[in-house]
């Protein structure tokens, strides 16, 4: 929640408050939610922003509660915007018109289409993930650009994946950043953070294979057989998987590179990898 003595301490209203839009961009509730935009702020409060109705509308999908949502007349348009305004309401949100000049403080995209929601933090306990036994999650250590983050999500959503978990966790899941590059993604699929040792042990009381990814791994992930539950392990492009990593691993994998370059970007690796394992599991027939 809100701290005490803010503006949406006290609770949710349905309505534009006073039936008047925010017009100047000092006032305290704009304030609040540009403080959002920074990690130590988010964690201090439990709450992170969601710009984009396409987002907002996945968030709303998945079950989300908002606490307040911004819209912006001006920007939105006609299309859509009463159910989502009602959906929002529906789920709880303070509903705040603001002005254009507002938005565009608040926003942090280039091109905003005047939705942004204040949103209770996407829980990351490791023990409230539930993955079968041939269950497939993706491990992501140290990856700090959020934009990688988000692809990711968008993968895990598109093949289905159980979890994906960020050990450690380089940036934040509420990251602005993250969320736009997931597309809404941050809501559907289960993340997770934790520590090396903690979750090696939770990924080996479960049974899954842990497959790293390394370029200078002897065997191509084709010629790799994933068999049962597989956590696929990717690390940051710059300093690659730590040493641990090789230690717990039960196989290391490359994909081969055939150019100048020596390695995907992380995210398309990851995405590889995953739908390579959705091959052999027989999910893609």
């Amino acid at each position: 929640m809100w701290p005490p003595g803010s503006s949406l301490a006290q609770g949710p209203r349905l309505a534009t408050i006073a039936g008047v839009a925010i017009t100047s961009t000092r006032n305290p509730r704009i304030r609040e939610v540009l403080a959002l935009r920074r990690r130590p702020e988010r964690e201090r409060t439990g709450l992170m922003l969601v710009e984009g109705h396409d987002e907002l509308a996945v968030a709303l999908a998945s079950g989300a509660r908002p606490a307040a949502l911004y819209h912006c007349p001006s920007l939105t348009g006609t299309s859509g915007r009463d159910r989502l305004l009602e959906r929002a309401a529906a789920a709880g949100a303070e509903v705040v018109e603001v002005g254009e000049r507002v938005f565009e403080r608040i926003a942090y995209r280039q091109a905003p289409d005047g939705w942004l929601a204040v949103l209770p933090a996407v829980p990351t306990g490791l023990a409230r993930l539930r993955v079968p036994d041939d269950g497939v999650v993706l491990v992501c250590e140290s990856v700090e650009k959020p934009g990688n983050l988000g692809a990711m999500l968008r993968t895990a959503d598109a093949a289905g994946l159980d979890a994906v978990i960020a050990c450690p966790a380089a940036t934040d899941w509420g990251n602005p950043n993250v969320v736009r590059a997931s597309k809404g993604a941050l809501f559907t699929v289960p993340v997770a953070e934790a520590g090396h040792d903690e979750l090696v042990a939770w990924l080996r009381e479960r049974g899954l294979a842990i497959v790293t990814a390394r370029p200078d791994a002897g065997r191509a992930f084709t010629e790799h057989e994933f068999r049962g539950g597989v956590a696929l392990v990717v690390g940051a492009e710059r300093d690659g998987l730590s040493e641990g990593w090789s230690r717990a691993a039960d196989a290391e994998v490359s994909i081969p590179m055939f150019g100048a370059v020596n390695s995907l970007n992380v995210a398309a690796s990851a995405a590889v990898l995953v739908y390579e394992v959705l091959r052999q599991h027989g999910r893609l027939a």
